[in-house]
């Protein structure tokens, strides 16, 4: 099962992640985590990128996904999607979409992170509250127009790492264990415990990138 962990900055990704991890090799499955190249490269090379970068970046997270060993869940600590939505929302720039969309539909599970965590400066990566929320709504809208399915994962502490084990547990069913690997045809959605409307929030969040002049 190939799940993916997407948010704005500063959402709790990459803790999220490697608990995930930890906890699934703890339970006895093989677990691998593959980590954000944007990260790596922002403090390799101490400044964010420049537009003629980006595609670049992408790439090699893509790569890193497609080369990671076979194991029962890989989890990445975001995808090229993070970027190209970066990319339109910095530097007007669309043109990796396509090439992010592809690799994204190969995603088992999508996790969505809320934006429920206080905000934590972290050096150089960091743009801002006002782009979070921003690529926030960004986000959603474009996993739900293009028909990707997701689940926004909330709560701080265990509380958030319990929900989004929930949902894995609640979609696998014992259909992903090593004995019995399947592929799922329709894009996956979770409904929350908390939302009686599982679409209540893909309308609002679209909703308000319609409302902006």
């Amino acid at each position: 099962m190939k799940i993916a962990i997407l948010g704005a900055e500063c959402s709790g990704k990459t803790t999220l992640a490697q608990q995930l991890a930890a906890e699934l090799t703890h339970q006895g499955f093989s677990a691998c985590f593959v980590s954000e190249a944007l990260r790596e490269w922002c403090d390799t090379n101490q400044r964010t990128p420049k537009a003629s970068e980006q595609t670049d970046i992408a790439k090699i997270q893509i790569q890193r996904i497609q080369d990671a060993p076979a194991f029962d869940y890989l989890i990445a600590d975001t995808t090229a999607l993070i970027t190209a939505i970066y990319s339109e929302i910095i530097f007007n720039d669309t043109s990796l979409y396509p090439l992010a969309l592809e690799s994204q539909r190969g995603f088992d599970l999508t996790f969505v992170m809320g934006l429920d965590l206080p905000w934590v400066a972290d050096g150089i990566q960091r743009d801002g509250f006002a782009i979070q929320s921003e690529f926030d709504a960004k986000l959603r809208h474009v996993l739900h127009s293009q028909g990707i399915g997701f689940s926004v994962i909330y709560g701080t502490g265990d509380e958030r790492f319990n929900n989004a084990m929930t949902a894995i547990s609640t979609i696998s069913k014992g259909q992903h264990l090593p004995q019995e690997k399947t592929t799922r045809q329709v894009p996956w959605q979770w409904v929350c415990d908390k939302c009686s409307d599982a679409q209540c929030e893909h309308r609002t969040f679209t909703a308000l990138l319609e409302a902006k002049p």
